[in-house]
């Protein structure tokens, strides 16, 4: 697992790790069953504060690519689906297109939502 955080980006740190993350599960080279560093480990590693891995852990286990098993760590989740794949690897190169023109988080996760909105209406 290779994550690097570019302390000039206009990319928040917490969504580069998540980002970074979500491609390597995405694509395998994180496999289903896979152990990540503690928190603390990642945050020590990387430079970051402990609260900025753990918001890109909490966010991974929501969308349902991590799971934390108590005091035995986090694991890249099983149980994922296709469609779901699929989108998490539409979702990464959405967030890379959006950070390399240069629109913040917010702006773009706005255009999601109105996307997913106009999707649901019709």
């Amino acid at each position: 697992m290779r994550i690097v955080v570019d302390p000039a980006s206009p990319v928040p740190p917490y969504e580069q790790v998540r980002g970074q993350l979500a491609e390597q599960i995405g694509d395998g080279r994180l496999p289903v069953g896979a152990r990540l560093p503690t928190v603390r480990g990642l945050a020590g590693e990387l430079g970051l504060a402990v609260n900025t891995v753990a918001r890109a852990y909490r966010e991974l286990e929501a969308a349902g690519l991590l799971e934390t098993r108590g005091r035995h760590g986090t694991f890249v989740a099983p149980g994922r689906d296709d469609a779901v794949d699929r989108l998490q690897r539409a979702a990464v190169g959405y967030a890379a297109e959006a950070a390399r023109l240069g629109v913040a988080p917010d702006a773009a996760l706005d255009l999601v939502r109105a996307a997913l909105d106009a999707a649901r209406r019709s």
